[in-house]
């Protein structure tokens, strides 16, 4: 029913379609009707199929549960942890700090796996979601962490050469980076800049916040990246343009935590729950407040995410060469005032 085919059920399972049709055909015989009709699509399931789907999911479900506390009763401080979580927040904000976490955590390890889709925590593909979407599951705990801002960049090199938009009308003349769903959704910017084609405006589209982080780097043009950005030392210019809040031009997504509550039977995990919580706080880390502050306002706001990251330049590499620590990044955040 999930899959829509036994094809891709029996991909989801790891066995043959034939065995899979096999045991459709069983448990049909042993229930006495049909749960499926073939038809060219695929499979269209009937009416009393429906009639006790609800009960077959209840039966999913708790034997999940069942392989689940066997996991983690009793689980020592020591093991892994599983943490599915955005590409972009996995790799620019969550690794840098997790290396200062799993180093006080030696016994733990924490695999994390940074993706752009979406992950089932009930099907145990992960412990632990992080994620824009808050799920609908009932069985799991759901927790907002907080916010992310995203905010329109060029590096300080573009700037230079082409210089920085102040209108809508003068962004329709620059290079256009754009960030394919989950986002922003592929029609927004074209709503925002009025216009009828995007065609000669953008200039690189991708589907990951490396991607854009990369191309706003080389100077390829505007990018929407996360408002702390500044604060890691990023030689970026923030575009400010007029009417910026009535055009999006600022838009965030609320970030969310989930987990199944049987997790709370291991304590390693609740230590990762716990951690991420922190690194998330809003009173700590202001960027993953629900109100939007200006990347520039951030910089002050933020000190010392900087060094605890590793130093001004972390988050983006210069691409001209001469590092982008000290007075290079200071210059990058001043001309974004």
């Amino acid at each position: 029913m999930r899959c829509g085919s036994i094809r891709r059920a029996a991909i989801d399972v790891g066995v043959g379609a034939a065995t899979v049709s096999r045991a459709i055909d069983r448990l049909e015989t042993t229930l006495g009707f049909k749960l499926f009709n073939r038809v060219p699509e695929g499979l269209r399931i009937t009416d009393d199929g429906r009639a006790i789907l609800d009960d077959v999911e209840r039966i999913d479900r708790a034997a999940v549960a069942i392989v689940r506390r066997a996991r983690f009763r009793g689980a020592p401080l020591r093991g892994v942890v599983k943490v599915a979580i955005s590409e972009g927040l996995g790799n620019y904000w969550v690794i840098p700090q997790l290396i200062e976490f799993t180093a006080s955590n030696r016994l733990l390890t924490v695999e994390l796996n940074c993706t752009t889709e979406l992950m089932d925590i009930a099907r145990l593909q992960s412990d632990i979601f992080v994620q824009f979407h808050r799920p609908t599951n009932p069985d799991l705990i759901v927790v907002k962490l907080g916010r992310l801002h995203r905010y329109p960049f060029v590096s300080v090199e573009y700037e230079r050469l082409h210089g920085v938009p102040k209108n809508v009308v003068e962004a329709r003349k620059h290079r256009i980076i754009q960030q394919m769903p989950p986002v922003p959704a592929v029609d927004a910017l074209q709503k925002r800049l009025a216009v009828d084609t995007l065609e000669g405006i953008i200039g690189v589209r991708t589907n990951t916040s490396a991607g854009v982080l990369y191309a706003v780097e080389r100077g390829a043009g505007i990018g929407w990246l996360p408002t702390y950005c500044l604060a890691f030392g990023a030689r970026f210019v923030p575009v400010d343009l007029e009417v910026h809040l009535d055009l999006e031009v600022h838009h965030f997504l609320d970030i969310y935590l989930a987990y199944h509550p049987d997790v709370r039977e291991s304590e390693n995990h609740l230590a990762v729950i716990e951690w991420l919580r922190q690194i998330f706080d809003p009173v700590r880390y202001p960027c993953f407040s629900d109100a939007f502050i200006h990347p520039v306002d951030l910089v002050p706001m933020m000190s010392g995410v900087a060094r605890m990251l590793g130093g001004l330049g972390y988050l983006a590499v210069d691409p001209t060469g001469h590092g982008s620590q000290g007075k290079d990044a200071n210059d990058g955040a001043d001309g974004g005032g």
